[in-house]
């Protein structure tokens, strides 16, 4: 029977407090260091493998934390999450994004249907419309192919499509599977959407507005400032715009829209990549076998989360060593740096997922818990932050645990050779070496040019960017975010905190306001 109990409860927990800390700085250098980057490495879908050297871990600490991951019994929770146990106890929904990639395991039957089953359909239904798309069956008014796509959304509805578009763009055009340029508003902020209107052929361009309610305030706005546009210019929004709703929602079967495509309240915003929010922009980017490929690769990585055996259960590992940094060790954030300027959107993907998931700071159960829960997330590509933040990573008073991500292989097919070596081999040499100087450090006798070391640091390493890597890699994050909300006892699958300011805007809009809320709704004169 899986029981539901706070960290700080375990056994395993109190026990991996008194484990001997290891000095990675120590452990990193010379023999010791070459047979730990051999040696501590856990193979993940789709080819790529998660490698731990340069964390502060050794046998005793991984072996504390198996038990806890035993006594936390993350694969039952796991489990019943994939078998359509309410999860979200907040919200008192089921779970279900990995069932948009694929069954784990039983049936899961609700609102009178077979969710996998409707999961299919809906993308099935995505991809025939990208098809018609293509192949000019679905047109403008003057009977001309559409060219460009925009999503109209906020949160996980832009940030996840938004980063997988922009990380399989040049994949795409590279293997000649580009169709359309995606473009993405968000920002109620109306130079967002004027921005991007006036990049864009309206007359040829698709709008997708997607919105779970049908009610979310940014949205809808956008929407309508498209539609002004549209009606601006002489064209009829019906003609240009589809909507990624639920069934109920206002949006659906709506004569305003070309077509809707549905979704779910089982599926929260920020996973929500994998269901129609990306399945109708990406497919009619690159062609739904893209988004299928796509798919492949976070139920690879989905499949792999299952594995009992923490050390060869990549997410499962990885979950246990950050919290591992955060509670016993006590470090407050996290460094997501892929050396892929192909990722460049995912940190902040990464940095919703993982903060509005396990930000919180009471359990399953509304109790406030007494540890400290998920970090802080922040990034950038490398070598791009080489050149900003890492000085602070390298000398700062702050230990932060980083994680790499690196490609063997670029997405072109062809690389410039200078003083030996091409571009991409130099990208890698860069992350190599940023590994072993944030581990090892350097001593000097100037204090203003000695390291420290210390610095614990993983990476996941792929032979290239393509949909089936970067599917396993979405869903390896969304695996560990799972896993650590399960280890802190917290719902990962509600986001209360984004709530308050949302209200409190309604009422500054509706003049409903009073003291503070007043006077700072008056020096912005609404």
């Amino acid at each position: 029977m899986v029981e539901w109990k706070n960290l700080d409860t375990l056994n395993a927990y109190e026990k991996l407090q008194k484990v001997a800390k290891v000095d990675v700085a120590k452990v990193m250098s010379g023999e010791s260091g070459a047979n730990r980057v051999k040696n501590y490495s856990v193979p993940m879908a789709e080819g790529m493998a998660y490698n731990y050297a340069a964390k502060a871990v050794d046998d005793d600490v991984l072996a504390a934390l198996k038990d806890l991951a035993e006594e936390a019994q993350l694969s039952d929770k796991y489990e019943e999450l994939y078998n359509g146990a309410v999860i979200n106890t907040g919200e008192k929904r089921m779970v279900l994004h990995q069932l948009c990639r694929g069954q784990l395991g039983e049936d899961v039957i609700a609102d009178g249907v077979n969710k996998r089953e409707f999961y299919k359909e809906q993308q099935a239904r995505a991809a025939e419309f990208a098809n018609k798309v293509h192949n000019g069956q679905i047109v403008n008014e003057a009977g001309e192919k559409f060219t460009t796509v925009v999503q109209i959304g906020i949160g996980g509805s832009d940030l996840g499509p938004r980063a997988l578009y922009l990380a399989l763009e040049n994949w795409a055009k590279q293997n000649n599977t580009f169709k359309m340029e995606a473009k993405f508003i968000s920002n109620v902020d109306p130079d967002d959407a004027s921005s991007v209107l006036k990049s864009i052929d309206l007359a040829h361009s698709l709008f997708i507005l997607v919105s779970k309610s049908g009610t979310t305030l940014e949205t809808l706005t956008n929407g309508a400032f498209v539609e002004n546009a549209l009606k601006d210019a002489g064209l009829n929004p019906a003609k240009h715009m589809v909507a990624a709703t639920s069934a109920t929602s206002p949006l659906a079967q709506n004569e305003g829209y070309l077509d809707a495509f549905y979704m779910d309240n089982y599926i929260g915003g920020r996973y929500s990549s994998s269901s129609v929010v990306g399945a109708v922009v990406l497919s009619l980017a690159f062609g739904p076998e893209v988004f299928a490929d796509l798919m492949d690769g976070a139920h690879a990585a989905d499949a792999s989360a299952k594995e009992k055996d923490v050390m060869r259960n990549p997410a499962m590992l990885d979950a246990l060593i950050g919290v591992y940094e955060r509670n016993v060790l006590g470090y407050q954030s996290t460094a997501v740096l892929p050396y892929s300027q192909a990722l460049s959107r995912f940190p902040a993907h990464l940095q919703q997922l993982d903060m509005e998931s396990n930000g919180k700071s009471v359990n399953r159960f509304g109790q406030p818990v007494d540890y400290v829960t998920g970090p802080v997330i922040f990034g950038e590509p490398g070598t791009n932050g080489q050149h900003s933040f890492y000085q602070l990573l390298h000398q700062g008073k702050n230990i932060v645990p980083l994680q790499f991500i690196g490609f063997l292989d670029s997405q072109i097919g062809n690389d410039v050779v200078i003083e030996g070596s091409t571009s991409q081999k130099k990208l890698c040499a860069n992350v190599a070496a940023q590994i072993v100087a944030f581990a090892c450090g350097k001593d000097d006798e100037n204090p203003n040019k000695k390291f420290d070391g210390g610095r614990p640091s993983s990476i996941i390493i792929g032979k290239q960017l393509n949909p089936k890597t970067l599917g396993a890699l979405l869903a390896h994050f969304e695996n560990k975010i799972m896993f650590q909300g399960f280890l802190w006892n917290v719902n990962s699958f509600d986001q209360e905190g984004v709530q308050l300011g949302k209200v409190l805007a309604k009422r500054v809009l509706a003049h409903n306001t009073e003291g503070a809320l007043k006077e700072y709704a008056d020096l912005f004169e609404i």
